[in-house]
């Protein structure tokens, strides 16, 4: 049943179940032991806060975490502490090399010239060092992860270039060698079988440094693709790792927008910009306090819909930047009045189903959830040990 919304100044409520996040990681974690699982809190943990999702999930077990810039990952550091180790997917821009010494981050070099700094950083910090002076300093040596492009073409050492560094190895400590699965959300795709194999291979080349291929949907292909270590990102935050067939993750929020006026609309009257909703009889609109600069999406107009207790309430004509219109003509006045709210994203319409309904995907839903929407964090129910 809706219920008064707990903040009485926000325009919606966003309620993140940490212990659903936590809950997700293990689940992952067990499919893919004895592989390693880390976690992919890149783009503020995919919109649900990367400092509380990452303490979350050091708490539950996890020790080493993915982020996609640097200043992510200095923020991640400040937030954790020492402990974890961090891994910085887009690796060094020209220059900021030193800063991922400063921070102890993990760069992932993705194409020569970020092996060629980081070989210079590693020269120059180490020179004239003892192992005596690095253990006083507290300096380590530098770990990287190597990226090597099996199908993707996105980033990652093309073929050629991981043969070059073969015949001329570079003198970095190889924390791990990663590529990235360009199909893994489609099990049959030819190109995930190719992606296993040509990394395989190139793994061999590199004996005793950890592999790691999987992420979310990966993780679903089977052990052969686990190897050494998975990388999860939007499975962790409930969206569907195999589209098509049952999520069998845990959903991980719950979105509440507020409903500002209700008014009875005749039959034959528009709604919102550019009147592209006519009403066909008479009935009662919500106007509710969302929109896309609070990150539902414009495509979700005239598709989308919400929720007032089990009640669907399609969404009438355009979003615009603050605003959104939902037909509540079926629902009990009493439980759709303003101040009231309706459930936007939850147990009725979940992030893949609003991302169905914007021909988007539910990454897009998450990361575009807005820093107006009131924050509530429902911590896990324990800490106990993975399984």
């Amino acid at each position: 049943m809706t219920q008064p919304d707990p903040s009485p100044r926000a325009g919606a409520v966003l309620e993140i179940d940490l212990g659903a996040i936590v809950d997700n990681w293990r689940r992952l974690s067990r499919m893919a032991a004895p592989a390693d699982c880390a976690a992919v809190v890149k783009a503020n943990a995919y919109g649900l806060g990367a400092t509380p999702v990452a303490q979350a999930l050091l708490e539950a077990g996890c020790r080493l975490f993915f982020v996609a810039h640097l200043d992510e990952g200095s923020a991640l550091r400040q937030a954790v502490g020492d402990g974890p180790e961090i891994a910085v997917l887009n690796g060094p821009l020209p220059g900021t090399a030193e800063e991922f010494v400063e921070h102890r981050l993990i760069p992932v070099l993705n194409e020569p010239g970020q092996i060629d700094e980081w070989q210079r950083t590693e020269a120059s910090r180490t020179a004239g060092s003892s192992p005596a002076n690095a253990a006083q300093t507290g300096r380590v040596p530098g770990r990287a992860i190597l990226h090597v492009d099996t199908g993707m073409a996105r980033l990652g050492l093309t073929g050629r270039e991981f043969a070059a560094l073969i015949d001329n190895p570079p003198p970095i400590f190889w924390r791990a060698v990663m590529s990235h699965l360009a199909c893994a959300d489609e099990a049959g795709h030819a190109l995930n079988q190719s992606q296993r194999e040509r990394f395989a291979a190139a793994a061999a080349q590199l004996p005793g440094v950890p592999a790691s291929l999987a992420a979310s949907s990966g993780i679903f292909l089977g052990a052969r693709y686990h190897f050494d270590l998975v990388r999860p990102g939007a499975a962790l935050y409930g969206v569907n790792p195999q589209p098509g067939q049952p999520n069998p993750m845990r959903q991980v929020v719950q979105l509440r927008g507020r409903i500002l006026q209700v008014r009875e609309i005749d039959g034959g009257e528009s709604v919102g910009y550019g009147a592209t909703h006519i009403m066909a009889m008479s009935g009662r609109v919500a106007t509710v306090a969302v929109g896309y600069a609070d990150g539902w999406l414009r495509s979700l107009s005239r598709r989308g819909c919400a929720f007032v207790g089990d009640t669907r309430v399609p969404l009438l004509g355009r979003v615009s930047m603050d605003l959104v219109a939902f037909d509540v003509s079926a629902v009990d006045p009493a439980l759709a009045r303003p101040g009231m709210t309706l459930e936007l994203l939850g147990p009725n319409y979940g992030v893949d189903d609003a991302a169905a309904h914007a021909g988007t995907i539910g990454y897009e839903i998450l990361t575009a959830l807005g820093a107006r929407h009131h924050r509530i964090y429902h911590p896990p129910a324990t800490a106990a040990t993975p399984e």
